[in-house]
């Protein structure tokens, strides 16, 4: 979403862009996504969900993002919701590989298979590499110590790239390092495919007791449920056990129901078993995108004429939980619009 959507604004405004994607096609873990792009409908409650975040970036996020969605639109990216399923949200839904197409059509060439080794001197870089969530030493020193036991739940190819670019250019990194977004997931040996990431999210831990491998419990704290999946990120093997009585199988967490969500993790092998009608379901942590990167103001503006958006950006999140999709889309607009002076 970042580098796409900085390079579409980028050559709008009449730039000669290059894109180097690291992967094999172009839309990195936005194409692995749910597509839904949104911010919290109150402003209060964005600084109360990510308390440590950067009020600067955040308010350019929450201005700005309804007019990047009509933008985002107006290129042809199909809708395929205007509701989010949350009424502390707003927000569009779109269809992943539609909107991938719609921005790369007009973001100017891209070149597939071709990382980012060192930076040019001659002109202005806006990096977008996505974050450092496949990395696992970097996982594992700023993350958690169970950083192998870890799912990828996205482009594995987004290593650090951007963050380590960023600081040799003489950035600095940004608030929370340490944490992430991400979902438990149904645990080995479950077999869990990248069109699979957003079937088989086990989100109903607010209906089920949560333990880990010596007993101890967890009570959940947030709504999204990110908290669950950082704390069972730096337990015994990033596993948890999430137990629901029979009496709950039927509530509904979005568009499904809890007893949905444990067959689709059976389907795909995890460890499920039942007593007296209760349920006990295996899940592991599952990484999406790290929340902390390089320190950049609310252009993207990191060092010199390095810029940077998307997950490459750290502290907006910080404490809590917002869109990615959405700060990668306002930041990379921004981040645009300040290279080219």
């Amino acid at each position: 979403m970042a580098g796409l959507a900085a390079a579409s604004e980028a050559t709008a405004r009449g730039a000669s862009v290059i894109v180097l994607e690291k992967g094999d096609r172009a839309g990195g873990s936005m194409l692995l996504s749910s597509g839904v792009i949104w911010r919290y409908r109150d402003w209060e409650r964005f600084r109360a969900e990510c308390p440590g975040g950067d009020e600067e970036l955040q308010r350019a996020v929450f201005e700005r993002l309804d007019g990047d969605l009509r933008w985002l639109e107006s290129l042809g990216a199909p809708v395929i919701d205007r509701a989010t399923g949350n009424p502390a949200t707003t927000g569009l839904r779109f269809d992943p590989s539609g909107l991938t197409a719609a921005l790369s059509s007009v973001a100017g060439r891209i070149e597939l298979n071709q990382p980012l080794r060192a930076l040019p001197n001659d002109v202005p870089v806006i990096l977008a590499t996505g974050g450092f969530q496949g990395s696992r030493g970097l996982v594992r020193r700023y993350i958690t110590l169970e950083a192998d036991h870890l799912l990828l739940r996205a482009a594995p190819w987004s290593t650090g790239d951007g963050l380590m670019l960023g600081l040799a250019a003489g950035g600095s990194l940004s608030a929370g390092l340490d944490e992430f977004y991400g979902r438990n997931m149904p645990a080995p040996p479950a077999r869990v495919t990248e069109d699979q990431f957003v079937a088989l999210q086990q989100l109903y831990a607010h209906h089920a007791t949560v333990e880990n491998a010596r007993g101890e419990r967890y009570e959940v704290e947030t709504w999204s449920e990110i908290d669950v999946v950082q704390w069972t990120a730096r337990q015994p093997e990033a596993r948890a056990w999430y137990r629901v009585a029979s009496g709950a199988l039927d509530e509904r967490v979005r568009d499904r129901t809890v007893r949905e969500m444990i067959a689709a993790a059976r389907d795909a092998g995890a460890p499920v078993t039942q007593r007296d009608g209760d349920m006990t379901v295996e899940v592991a942590a599952g990484i999406t995108t790290t929340l902390g990167g390089l320190r950049a103001d609310a252009n993207g503006h990191v060092a010199g004429r390095v810029f940077a958006c998307g997950a490459d950006v750290g502290g907006i999140s910080t404490g809590g939980y917002s869109s990615g999709l959405a700060a990668a889309l306002v930041m990379g607009r921004l981040a645009a619009r300040a290279a080219l002076g």
